[in-house]
């Protein structure tokens, strides 16, 4: 039902988004030199994109095909080749210890299954990597503006940091997402597999 759900969002054609990266991605990620990054729920691949531009083999997952025909299509405008896997991150399995980045941003889903993806992000860190989760926090529905408004499929940084015992944790912090005058309440964790 989601993946249908997503293929519907997708189907117009203009971007459902915009096709410039998320403003947390570049200010997290652009002093990291450039080496193997996935990107998971990638949608229509507007981040996996940016990092393709700046040198990073980009591998980039999502279960709506739509979203991916479109990222394909954006890659292909901007002269770069990211792997694009259609895959489900309930039942996806990155390989383990093979990138230097992962991204999962803005993947709303319940407890059990935001550990289980996040659980599968960590291990898929090589030595020294990062990875970057930002999605929508929960104090966004009694104080921010738009995202989900299902308190299930929300988190707080403290939570998402407990997932990911196994690696540093950097920094975990709620942060403002501005759109004109709108503001949204943003859960960012950037954390480090351990050499």
């Amino acid at each position: 039902m989601w993946r249908d759900e997503w293929n519907r969002r997708y189907a117009g054609s203009e971007l459902l988004w915009t096709a410039e990266p998320n403003r947390f991605l570049v200010a997290e990620t652009e002093s990291l030199p450039p080496g193997r990054a996935l990107d998971l729920a990638c949608g229509e691949g507007r981040n996996a994109v940016w990092l393709a531009e700046r040198g990073w083999e980009v591998t980039a997952v999502d279960f709506a095909e739509v979203g991916l025909e479109k990222a394909r299509g954006l890659a292909g405008a901007r002269g770069v080749e990211p792997a694009w896997v259609h895959a489900d991150l309930l039942e996806y399995e990155p390989p383990r210890a093979a990138f230097d980045l992962v991204a999962v941003l803005y993947l709303q889903l319940p407890e059990g299954q935001r550990r289980h993806v996040l659980r599968g992000a960590a291990d898929a860190l090589a030595p020294g990597g990062t990875l970057l989760v930002v999605a929508h926090d929960r104090s966004n529905l009694e104080n921010g503006h738009g995202g989900p408004q299902d308190p299930a499929v929300l988190a707080t940084p403290e939570e998402v940091a407990a997932d990911l015992d196994a690696l540093e944790v950097e920094r975990a912090a709620v942060v403002e997402r501005r759109s004109g005058a709108a503001v949204a309440l943003d859960l960012l964790v950037r954390a480090r597999r351990r050499w």
